[in-house]
């Protein structure tokens, strides 16, 4: 199926209109037309191949919100005109342990991501969702509750779920004290959850200007880390820090914030190794993790939550071809706090 979307031709090149084929919907899949898809920092790091993995020409988008068209005649979920979600991954094996257990995005020999991995046709490679349509196995289409605003709902594939498993995964709950680093598209979804599951949380961050945010978002804390011994009075106060910072920073003045067995938490991938210091470690038996968003079963819980809190991304709607303007804003950090590309502007 002839598809219209905006796909970087070099790690060098702006994004431009890319026209592609799509695969003809089989038996399990679902055809989608796309209404909206979320900008994410990952796709300014592929589209300009700074993890130095991606094939071009690259179609970003894993932040997919639609309406699906067509259906499969073995597809039981989803009916026509259903508007349904579409997130990071698009198909993984199934039968590993951790797909058994669904954890399809751990998945032990490879899970295809939307965009920039071999497509399940094996004849090409997936494109994401800045484009008009894109056609999925049922397996991986999620539904999305009818009270949720679609465009403020579309980062909630990536930044919503990449915040809400780890949050998940460590137990975080009614008066869990959590911190939050870094006001951006993770960050802000990480505010909004952790209070959703009623936690204390305070934002951490270099930039002044955010308080009222962070206020509005609902953190009940503000502290501005740029001044010198600025954590010092937070020494063993969280159980919970979430790192939402994609840049090299420092991690070690954190880490002594967290209580005795407290958790840090990295969900910005840096390009730039963080040092590590084992004391901070040792001294406290403190943990850093990291977390690759979640599962289907649980992206779907993630929805409902949502659904059930009336949460949604701060963003702002732009059209395909702003593409290039809003990855630059992005940089700059000049945002709140995500770009949602219209794609019925193709």
């Amino acid at each position: 199926m002839v598809t219209k979307g905006y796909a970087a031709l070099s790690a060098e090149s702006h994004l431009a209109p890319f026209q592609f084929e799509r695969r003809a919907p089989g038996r399990r899949d679902v055809q989608i037309a796309i209404e909206f898809c979320g900008i994410c920092h990952s796709d300014i790091h592929f589209a300009r191949n700074e993890w130095g993995t991606t094939i071009f020409p690259c179609v970003p988008g894993h932040e997919i919100v639609g309406r699906a068209v067509k259906v499969g005649d073995d597809v039981k979920r989803v009916k026509v005109g259903q508007r349904v979600a579409v997130g990071c991954f698009v198909n993984s094996c199934g039968t590993c342990a951790s797909c058994k257990e669904g954890h399809e995005n751990y998945c032990e020999t490879g899970f295809t991501m939307t965009y920039g991995s071999p497509s399940p046709d094996g004849k090409t490679q997936t494109f994401g969702g800045y484009s008009n349509q894109i056609v999925v196995d049922e397996h991986f289409v999620l539904n999305l509750p009818a009270n949720l605003d679609p465009a403020g709902a579309a980062p909630l594939l990536c930044a919503g779920i990449t915040t809400y498993s780890p949050l998940r995964h460590v137990g975080v709950t009614k008066g869990s004290r959590v911190a939050v680093m870094g006001l951006g598209g993770l960050g802000h979804m990480a505010v909004k959850l952790a209070a959703s599951f009623g936690a204390e949380v305070t934002m951490l961050s270099r930039s002044p200007g955010k308080k009222a945010d962070a206020h509005k978002l609902g953190a009940h804390d503000f502290v501005l880390t740029k001044d010198n011994n600025a954590l010092a009075p937070l020494a063993n106060r969280f159980d919970v820090i979430v790192d939402t910072i994609s840049a090299k920073h420092d991690i070690n003045g954190p880490l002594g914030c967290l209580k005795r067995d407290g958790t840090l938490i990295l969900v910005g991938a840096s390009p730039q190794t963080l040092d590590l210091s084992p004391f901070a470690l040792i001294f406290g038996r403190r943990k850093v993790m990291g977390s690759l968003v979640g599962g289907i079963p649980q992206t779907q819980e993630m929805l409902d939550h949502c659904g059930t809190h009336g949460i949604t991304s701060d963003i702002e709607i732009t059209t395909p071809q702003e593409i290039n303007e809003a990855y630059e804003r992005t940089l700059r950090g000049d945002v709140k706090y995500r770009f949602v590309v219209d794609c019925t502007k193709f």
